[in-house]
């Protein structure tokens, strides 16, 4: 006996088309060009929160050593030193009444020192830094201004 399939019989092969494995990966790169980039802004707020954070702990170090001593520390040293930023730099401790002129100070636009008392900052992501904050490699750095009043962005100070 002969077996002959009939077309009924056939088994069909069932499987994905071109077509269909296109629209998979088009829609894959839509999700990817919207969740990178929420991605990546987050990361960025947790880096500026974590910086804002630690210097507001180095501050509280700083007054602690001030109640104590009586003075401000004269470098981090004094402090155990200073952990570094989210962007693996030190931080940057600089005890204003120790200084000789103002040329290592934090200044503003009008080129006036920031702080009285002593500076704290991160260079930011970049890590670099000159003293006024209108500098193209200053405006990333989170500072500390107004002797601990703004904390944050110096590009927003």
């Amino acid at each position: 006996m002969k077996f002959c399939p009939s077309q009924n019989n056939i088994a069909r092969v069932s499987g994905i088309t071109l077509i269909e494995l296109i629209l998979v990966v088009v829609i894959i790169s839509i999700l990817a060009m919207v969740a990178i980039p929420t991605y990546r802004d987050i990361l960025k707020n947790n880096e500026m929160t974590t910086a804002k954070t630690d210097i507001l702990n180095i501050e509280l170090r700083v007054q602690r050593f001030f109640t104590q001593e009586r003075r401000f520390p004269v470098d981090a040293a004094e402090l155990g030193g200073l952990p570094d930023d989210p962007w693996g730099n030190p931080y940057v401790y600089l005890n204003i009444g120790i200084q000789n002129g103002v040329g290592q100070l934090r200044k503003d636009k009008n080129l006036v020192p920031i702080n009285t008392d002593y500076d704290l900052y991160s260079k930011g992501p970049d890590g670099r830094s000159v003293s006024p904050l209108t500098a193209q490699s200053s405006r990333d750095d989170i500072i500390r201004a107004n002797n601990g009043a703004y904390i944050g962005e110096a590009e927003d100070y």
